[in-house]
C-alpha cells in the first residue's frame, strides 16, 4: 500500500485533543445543566418581568387567558375593610319575659306562705330573697315584711315587665363598645336600627320609677330596685354566632382574583412607562408559565435554554484557552471556576425565587469575582464577573431588571479592589470599595427612572449587605480554593515571607552566610521581576527559600566556611560535587516536610536548572581526567519553567560573582551581570523559560541598580581610625580578593 501510516504506538494528537478539550467541555456542559435546572424556565420565554419605572422596549402580549390573584396582604387588607361594615347583630328573645315572670311568681308564691311575727317574717323575706339572688338588707326585709308593701312591691315589678320587656331591653353595658347601627333581629325578620336607640335596663330603670308603690321610702326604693335587677332577664342580647358568621360570609365575597387577562390582550406596549399594575401582570404570567411544566419543558425549550447557557459559560473558556492557557490547561482550576459559578448560580435562583420583587442586588457576583481575582489575577476576574453578569441577567427570572448593570458594577469593583488587600485583616477595604460601587450603580439607576430616594436607599443597602457576604464567604472558602486549585495567592505567599518563619529564623542562625545571600536574591528577583510585569512576591518568597537544602550541612558551602577551612579539600570531586548537588533534593524534602507552598518548590529545582558543578569537575578531570559520568557533575533540574525561576537563577549566579568584586562600581557590576546571563543563555538554562531578550535587558538593568547599592565602592578612613571604612564597610584587611571572576561556576557551585 502506498501512503503513510501511523505506527500502533504513537498517540493519536486529534484524539488527544479531544480528549483535553471534551473533559473541559463536560464540565463546562454541566454547569449549564445545574444553570437550567435551578432555572428551569427557557432564557427565551417571552415572560420578562420589567422593573417598575422602566420603559418597556416591546410589546408585552398575554398569549393565554390567565388571572392575577391579589397577593396575601391586599386580600387581608380587602376583608378587613369590609368585615368592618358588618354591623353587630342583636336578637330579640322574648322568652327572656317568661324568665322574669317566673322569678317574680316565685318571689311572690314564697311571700304567701310566710307567717308569723314581724321579725320572723323579716327574716324569711331575706332567706327566701337569697334563694333567687336577691341580697336583702335587714332594713329592707323588715320592709317588705310590713303588711301590704310585699304585694305593693312585686306587683309593681311585674307590671314594669310586662310594660317594657316585651319590647325589648338589652343588659347593662353591652351597647357601650357600639356605636352606628346595630341589626335587630326578631323571628325571621331583620331591621337596622341605631345602637342608641335600642334601650338598655338603665333605661328600664328609670322608667320604673312611674309605676313605683314608695318612692318617698329610701329602703322600699331600694328594695323595689334590688328586686328589678334580680328578675330581669335581658330580651334583647348580642348574637356573637350570627355576627360572626355575616363577617365569614363577606370575608369570602372577596374575590381573590385581582385582574383577568384574555388571550391576546396587552400587558404593556413598546415604550410605555411599567407601571405597578403592569408589573403584577407580568409576575403573574411568569408565574403561570412556570406551572405549566409541560410546554415549558419540551425538549426543544430544554436544549434551547441549557444551550444558551453553554455558549454564555464556553465564552469564559475561550478566553481561559486564549490568553491563560495555563490555567485552561489545569482540570482542577476549570473544575475551581465551575465549582465557583455554581454556587453563585445556585444562591441567584434561591434570591429570585424569595417572595416579594426579585432583589438583584443580592446576587453574590462579587463573590466570584473575589475568588477568582485572588487565586488568580483581576483580569480574569473580571471576565468571570462578565460572563456571571450575562448568564444570570439572561434567566427570566431576571429579565427586565437591572440585574445584568448591577451585577457587572458590583463583581468589578470586587475584581479590581481586591488588589489593595495584602493581608486577610484588610478585607474592610474591599467591602467598602463594592458597597459603594453598589451604591453609585444604584444612584444611576434611581436618578435616570425617577425612583424615590428611598428606594435608592435600601438597593444601595442590599448592596453593601452582598459586599460583606460576598467578601467574607470568598475568604472563609479561600484557603479551601487554593488547597484545590494547588494555587499561592498573595494572602499565602506573604504570611510565608515573614523572616521569623522557623526554616527562616533556621537558616539565619544555622547557615548565616547562606541566609545573608539569600536576602540579597530576594531584593533582586523582587526588583526585577516587579519591573517586568511578572510576580514579585512569588520571586521574593521563592529567592528566601531556594537554598534551605544547605540546611543539611551549611558548612560544606563557601558562604558558611570560616577562613582558611573547607571540609572539601578532604573528599574526593564526586562527593564534593554530590554534595553540593543534593541541596536541591534536601530542599525538596525540607518544602514537603514544612509544607512550603507549591509554586516555592519549583525555586527549589529549578534555580541552578540543569548547569554543572564546574570547580569539582575541573578537579576530577586534574585528578582522574574525564569523569566516565558528567552527570554526577551536573544539577537535576529542570531548568527554569516561568519567568520568576528564571529571574532568582539570573540573580543566584550575578550576586555570587559581584560579591568578590574588589572595586564594585556600576560598571564592572554591569559586566559581570552580562556574562552571567550570557552563559545562563548559552549553557540552554533559559530555553524554556517565558522570558524574552527585552525583558532580559530590563532584568540586567535591575540587577546592576540593586547589587551597585548593595555592594558600592567604600571610603577608607585614615590609619587612625583603624581602617574600618565608611558607610558601614568593612575594614580593608578582610576584603575579598580583587578578581573579576569568570562566570564559569566555580563560585557559583562553592557559594550557591
Amino acid at each position: 500500500m502506498v501512503g503513510w501510516s501511523r505506527d500502533a504506538d504513537e498517540p493519536d494528537p486529534r484524539g488527544r485533543a479531544l480528549r483535553y478539550h471534551g473533559v473541559r467541555a463536560l464540565i463546562a456542559l454541566g454547569t449549564a445543566a445545574i444553570t437550567y435546572l435551578v432555572f428551569p424556565a427557557s432564557p427565551a420565554v417571552d415572560s420578562p418581568v420589567l422593573e417598575i419605572g422602566s420603559v418597556a422596549p416591546d410589546n408585552v402580549i398575554a398569549p393565554f387567558a390567565y388571572t392575577v390573584s391579589k397577593s396575601g396582604e391586599e386580600l387581608a387588607r380587602e376583608q378587613n375593610e369590609i368585615v368592618e361594615s358588618v354591623e353587630p347583630i342583636f336578637t330579640l328573645v322574648p322568652a327572656a319575659l317568661d324568665s322574669s315572670r317566673a322569678l317574680t311568681a316565685q318571689f311572690t308564691e314564697g311571700l304567701r306562705r310566710i307567717a308569723g311575727t314581724e321579725a320572723q317574717r323579716a327574716d324569711s323575706i331575706q332567706a327566701l330573697g337569697s334563694r333567687l339572688g336577691v341580697e336583702l338588707t335587714d332594713e329592707e326585709a323588715r320592709y317588705l315584711a310590713a303588711p301590704g308593701r310585699a304585694r305593693a312591691t312585686i306587683d309593681a315589678v311585674r307590671r314594669v315587665y310586662d310594660r317594657w320587656l316585651a319590647s325589648g331591653i338589652a343588659s347593662s353595658g353591652v351597647l357601650d363598645a357600639v356605636q352606628g347601627s346595630v341589626t335587630l333581629r326578631r323571628d325571621t325578620v331583620a331591621r337596622s336600627v341605631n345602637a342608641d336607640s335600642i334601650p338598655g335596663f338603665s333605661r328600664l330603670l328609670s322608667r320604673s320609677r312611674l309605676l313605683h308603690p314608695d318612692p318617698q321610702s329610701v329602703v322600699g326604693d331600694a328594695a323595689y330596685r334590688k328586686l328589678l335587677t334580680a328578675f330581669f332577664r335581658p330580651t334583647i342580647v348580642y348574637d356573637p354566632v350570627a355576627t360572626e358568621s355575616a363577617r365569614q360570609a363577606l370575608r369570602q365575597s372577596v374575590p381573590s382574583v385581582k385582574y383577568t387577562l384574555r388571550p391576546g390582550e396587552k400587558i404593556v406596549g413598546a415604550h410605555e412607562v411599567v407601571g405597578r399594575e403592569e408589573h403584577e401582570k407580568m409576575r403573574a404570567l411568569r408565574d403561570e408559565l412556570s406551572s405549566r411544566g409541560d410546554s415549558r419543558r419540551s425538549l426543544s425549550r430544554v436544549v434551547g435554554a441549557v444551550l444558551f447557557n453553554t455558549l454564555v459559560i464556553a465564552i469564559f473558556g475561550l478566553t481561559l484557552l486564549l490568553f491563560r492557557p495555563q490555567l485552561y490547561a489545569s482540570v482542577r482550576a476549570v473544575l475551581l471556576f465551575a465549582i465557583v459559578f455554581t454556587i453563585v448560580i445556585v444562591s441567584s435562583s434561591v434570591i429570585a425565587h424569595l417572595p416579594g420583587r426579585v432583589y438583584p442586588e443580592l446576587v453574590p457576583v462579587a463573590f466570584a469575582a473575589v475568588i477568582v481575582s485572588i487565586l488568580f489575577d483581576p483580569r480574569i476576574g473580571m471576565i468571570a464577573t462578565m460572563v456571571l453578569a450575562v448568564l444570570i441577567g439572561g434567566q427570566s427570572e431576571f429579565r427586565g431588571t437591572n440585574a445584568l448593570f448591577l451585577n457587572l458594577i458590583g463583581g468589578t469593583a470586587a475584581a479590581f479592589t481586591v488588589r489593595i488587600v495584602r493581608h486577610r485583616n484588610q478585607t474592610h477595604y474591599a467591602v467598602l470599595a463594592i458597597a459603594v460601587a453598589y451604591l453609585v450603580g444604584a444612584s444611576a439607576i434611581g436618578l435616570t427612572l425617577d425612583l424615590p430616594m428611598t428606594d435608592i436607599g435600601y438597593s444601595a443597602m442590599r448592596g453593601a449587605l452582598n459586599a460583606g457576604v460576598s467578601v467574607s464567604l470568598a475568604m472563609v472558602l479561600l484557603p479551601g480554593a487554593e488547597q484545590f486549585a494547588g494555587v499561592d495567592t498573595d494572602f499565602r505567599l506573604l504570611e510565608w515571607s515573614d523572616l521569623n518563619r522557623p526554616l527562616l529564623r533556621r537558616l539565619s542562625l544555622e547557615a548565616p552566610g547562606t541566609y545573608a545571600h539569600t536576602i540579597a536574591i530576594a531584593n533582586l528577583a523582587e526588583s526585577a521581576s516587579n519591573a517586568i510585569g511578572a510576580n514579585g512576591l512569588l520571586a521574593r518568597v521563592g529567592a528566601l527559600y531556594h537554598d534551605i537544602g544547605k540546611l543539611k550541612k551549611p558548612q560544606y558551602f563557601v558562604e558558611n566556611q570560616a577562613k582558611g577551612r573547607n571540609p572539601h579539600d578532604k573528599l574526593k570531586p564526586t562527593t564534593s560535587a554530590a554534595i553540593i548537588r543534593n541541596h536541591v533534593v534536601e530542599g525538596l524534602e525540607l518544602a514537603e516536610e514544612h509544607k512550603l507552598p507549591r509554586g516555592v518548590h519549583a525555586f527549589i529545582r529549578e534555580h541552578h536548572g540543569t548547569g554543572p558543578i564546574s570547580y569539582f569537575l575541573e578537579k576530577a578531570k586534574e585528578r582522574d581526567g574525564l569523569p566516565a559520568n558528567t552527570a554526577e557533575f551536573e544539577y537535576p533540574g529542570p531548568s527554569p519553567q516561568s519567568v520568576e525561576t528564571a529571574i532568582v537563577m539570573l540573580a543566584d549566579g550575578a550576586e555570587a560573582a559581584v560579591r568578590v568584586l574588589n572595586d564594585p562600581t556600576p560598571q564592572k557590576i554591569r559586566e559581570v551581570v552580562d556574562r552571567i546571563v550570557r552563559q545562563r543563555m548559552d549553557q540552554g538554562q533559559l530555553r524554556e523559560a517565558p522570558i524574552t531578550l527585552a525583558q532580559l535587558e530590563v532584568v540586567k538593568e535591575q540587577f546592576t541598580r540593586v547589587l551597585a547599592g548593595m555592594y558600592h565602592s567604600r571610603i577608607e578612613y585614615p590609619a587612625a581610625s583603624g581602617g574600618i571604612t565608611a558607610e558601614f564597610g568593612t575594614p580593608a584587611a578582610v576584603k575579598p580578593a580583587p578578581s573579576v571572576p569568570e562566570p564559569a561556576s566555580q563560585s557559583a557551585s562553592t557559594s550557591t
